[in-house]
């Protein structure tokens, strides 16, 4: 509007964090770095202690820099409700009854004496008794906005690690409020009254509102949910969506609490009704945006001049941390009865530390409960640990393929060794969804084979449905001997994991160059990678859902189903051969035959 001032100021701050989420985060991207890491990079080299503190000297750094975190700290306080809004809704209270044992066991666990040893190391190396607390409480918490998002891209989240490190993550997030009344009362304590009587008088007020709150929720959010719904307007139920959101947030803030747990409390009522999916699909696109703002402004508290003076003080505490709670997760994951090979891949995931000690480290510097040093030394140390979280998850799953190598199976049925009677047989690697959907075809078109597989309980799941699964690592030329490769009459890779499949393609080819080989691919970057190593046939998951989609698609639009099968098969040969024509140079590639036969065998007996 025509004369209308506008703050140029905010706009450029706007434009600052919007550039970073479109250009920094998808270079992160292809360089198979987190979005997280590249806000929290981004954040640091923009903000004031980075490139900004050189705008007076050349005036326009102004322009794609932040000098002051207080300028977005509104929106990035944002990112954290909406976090805790979106854990609530993936969670439901049925969710939390089924996970108990390892989220109040083991998460407690964890927590409690992570925070016990932290903090007792800080009482040792000077800290005041409550900066000590406050530094263990904080310290002891991971990141589940990165750790999920690792788990989410490699698909691994229903496997025993993602189930376990979900547990001590969603207990870690429940213990985040009470960490936060307790660093108020510490910083708002008088001589006149005990701190833990404070704490408790808090919690109980807490408690008191969280379940008002929970009680108008159960009776209001569906039948609210339902008339939005019949509007069929998108912008009025995105609307109703960040009422409940902000709305619950505000009420436990006035109440005293934080915004974070009226939304997490509003997440779980939602997880409850019809509504939950197309909540989570609605606000995803916001959340993540938010979060990275959120992570931007953390990357603007990181000191670099801090970090260039005391460099290895920060490489030792980031080891220290990690070491420490990865001993104390791996240790109770032990004594809860997770495998040795699943519990240091928890460990070392839940080692790092997380988001939530930057907003506690924020809250007790501004309360003076920390000194400054100490502050800025605790955001570099945690901002470090999270960016190598990708690398100690990498880590993790090589050193477990080892332990499970090398040690001998806990679990009798794991013992038992492949069938030793040189019998032709289709070779099964991988005894997951994919590879019983095999094995059931496999029957069906009466074709005897054995399978492989290194997770115990997928061999267990088979082995007690009388099916010929086998514990071992078909990357150990032993074992593949073992399994009959040599007789083989084809060898199928149903494993989802890239570099697995890699290993297991590799392997196979130099015991037997030209059985027929057909693996699963991740997409047809993988396929071709794959066709170039000597497979038959590489099956790209993501083509196949789209051919899947079309067949789908066409039987609804009415087309005849003759006609929709011969122009699939069509379309999946052209895939083929454009795929396969990366591997022509291949020697390999084309010593063994296209289309392999497997007819005339049953299945041997387990």
């Amino acid at each position: 509007m025509a004369g209308a001032a506008i703050d140029l100021t905010e706009m450029k701050d706007l434009l600052v964090v919007l550039g970073t989420a479109g250009v920094v985060v998808p270079l992160m991207h292809r360089l198979k770095v987190g979005s997280v890491l590249g806000f929290l990079l981004a954040g640091a080299v923009l903000g004031p202690h980075g490139l900004a503190r050189f705008g007076d000297a050349f005036p326009p750094l102004d322009w794609i820099t932040i000098d002051k975190r207080s300028e977005i700290a509104g929106i990035a306080d944002f990112g954290v409700v909406f976090l805790l809004f979106v854990i609530g809704l993936e969670l439901s209270f049925a969710r939390l009854s089924a996970l108990k044992r390892l989220v109040f066991g083991l998460g407690g666990f964890q927590v409690v004496v992570s925070a016990l040893v932290i903090g007792a190391a800080a009482l040792q190396l000077g800290q005041p008794p409550a900066a000590a607390l406050v530094l263990g409480a904080c310290l002891a918490l991971s990141s589940t906005a990165v750790v999920i998002e690792v788990l989410a891209e490699q698909k691994r989240l229903p496997t025993v690690t993602g189930r376990t490190a979900f547990a001590v993550l969603l207990f870690q997030d429940l213990a985040v409020v009470p960490i936060l009344f307790m660093v108020e009362q510490l910083g708002g304590a008088d001589t006149g009254r005990s701190v833990w009587l404070g704490l408790g008088v808090a919690l109980a007020q807490g408690a008191g509102v969280v379940v008002v709150i929970a009680i108008l929720g159960r009776l209001a959010l569906r039948p609210l949910f339902r008339l939005v719904v019949e509007t069929k307007s998108v912008e009025l139920f995105m609307a109703t969506i960040l009422f409940v959101a902000v709305g619950t947030g505000v009420a436990t803030a006035l109440a005293g609490l934080s915004m974070a747990l009226g939304a997490f409390v509003a997440g779980l009522l939602l997880a409850e009704t019809e509504y939950r999916r197309a909540i989570e699909t609605m606000i995803e696109p916001f959340k993540g945006l938010l979060l990275g703002v959120f992570f931007f402004s953390v990357g603007m508290s990181i000191d670099l001049d801090f970090v260039a003076r005391h460099p290895f003080a920060i490489l030792a505490g980031a080891i220290a941390l990690v070491a420490i709670k990865a001993l104390i997760t791996g240790l109770g994951a032990r004594v809860f009865g997770i495998d040795r090979a699943h519990a240091l891949k928890t460990g070392l995931l839940i080692g790092p530390g997380g988001e939530f000690a930057f907003i506690v480290v924020g809250l007790a510097g501004a309360l003076k409960l920390i000194d400054a040093d100490t502050a800025t030394f605790v955001v570099a140390v945690v901002g470090l640990t999270m960016a190598a979280i990708p690398f100690f998850d990498l880590a993790g799953r090589r050193v477990s393929q080892e332990i499970v190598r090398r040690s001998p199976p806990e679990d009798p049925a794991l013992s038992i060794a492949p069938p030793e009677d040189h019998a032709a047989r289709a070779l099964v690697v991988g005894f997951g969804r994919v590879g019983h959907l095999v094995a059931d075809l496999l029957d069906e078109h009466r074709i005897s084979w054995i399978a492989a597989d290194l997770d115990p309980a997928n061999v267990a799941d088979g082995r007690r449905s009388g099916r010929p699964v086998y514990f071992g690592d078909v990357t150990d030329p032993r074992f593949l001997r073992a399994c009959g490769v040599a007789e083989a009459q084809a060898v199928i890779v149903t494993v989802d994991a890239p570099a697995a499949v890699d290993a297991i393609v590799e392997a196979v080819r130099a015991e037997r160059p030209a059985v027929p080989l057909v693996a699963r691919a991740r997409d047809a970057t993988h396929a071709r990678k794959l066709y170039k190593k000597g497979v038959t046939d590489a099956v790209p998951e993501t083509i196949e859902a789209s051919l899947q989609l079309s067949e789908a698609a066409l039987v609804g639009l009415g087309v005849a189903m003759g006609p929709i099968i011969a122009s699939i098969h069509e379309k999946r040969d052209v895939f083929r051969k454009e795929l396969s024509d990366a591997a022509e140079a291949s020697p390999q590639a084309s010593e063994h035959a296209r289309k392999p036969t497997l007819r005339g065998r049953r299945r041997d007996p387990a």
